[in-house]
């Protein structure tokens, strides 16, 4: 038998095959708080449950892995994240009570100014604060994917500028420095940061100001790649 002939005859239901799926942890930072979408569930199981933006993996249109993420996250933001990357795969026979579930969790980032007009019309969307995370019952295992993905982007806080992705296209160091302070949990001495980020040329000035309690502050852009870019040093350091 040849190759060709054995996957003809090849039938995928011969085996048991685990639910596969996809969720993502989707932050922003707004108001100087750091949050996540959440959607609420509408069937069962879990219904009524809110949870992360996620589905199937459907085998007709999704090619990839990462490309069922971000159409997960397109439908429910209408946009997609500038930055994404996979977090951990998660699978066992209890996490689903439809079954044995397998599900690759992404994390990724984005502004809220450019997905606030999108996510207000979609009724079961809502931009939770990671404070109150908490108090709150998450459908599935969704509590502790987040938990896992908020871990993540603490370290990333700690050597790059990888969470400015969460931040306006256009901002300002301080905007910047208050974003990693959140992240790791302390304050950064302001002119340490500040040297760290212009030695690594890492922005752009756009030339243009913002007021900012009462003194103009220069806005700044990320540079293409600065987002690949790690330090020597932590942050804090």
């Amino acid at each position: 038998m040849t190759e060709s002939d054995y996957l003809q005859q090849y039938d995928q239901k011969e085996f048991d095959t685990p639910l596969l799926s996809v969720d993502s942890t989707l932050f922003t930072y707004h108001e100087n708080k750091l949050k996540v979408l959440l959607v609420e569930r509408s069937a069962h199981p879990d219904l009524g449950l809110w949870g992360l933006p996620g589905g199937f993996v459907e085998l007709q249109h999704d090619q990839t892995l990462e490309q069922a993420a971000l159409r997960k996250l397109e439908e429910k933001t209408g946009v997609i994240p500038p930055y994404i990357e996979q977090l951990q795969t998660i699978g066992n026979a209890t996490r689903d009570k439809r079954g044995w579930s397998v599900t690759i969790c992404y994390t990724s980032l984005i502004a809220h100014q450019v997905c606030a007009v999108s996510i207000e019309t979609v009724k079961d969307a809502a931009w939770v604060n990671v404070a109150d995370l908490e108090a709150m019952k998450l459908a599935f295992d969704h509590q502790e994917i987040i938990q896992i993905a908020l871990q993540r982007l603490r370290e990333k806080a700690l050597y790059s500028i990888v969470p400015a992705y969460a931040l306006a296209e256009k901002f300002t160091l301080p905007d910047l420095q208050q974003l990693h302070e959140v992240l790791i949990g302390k304050p950064i001495q302001k002119k340490s940061f500040r040297r760290r980020i212009e030695q690594a040329d890492l922005l752009i000035d756009t030339g243009e100001k913002r007021q900012e309690s009462g003194r103009p502050a220069a806005l700044y852009r990320m540079k293409e790649q600065s987002g690949k870019y790690t330090f020597v040093r932590n942050l804090e350091g």
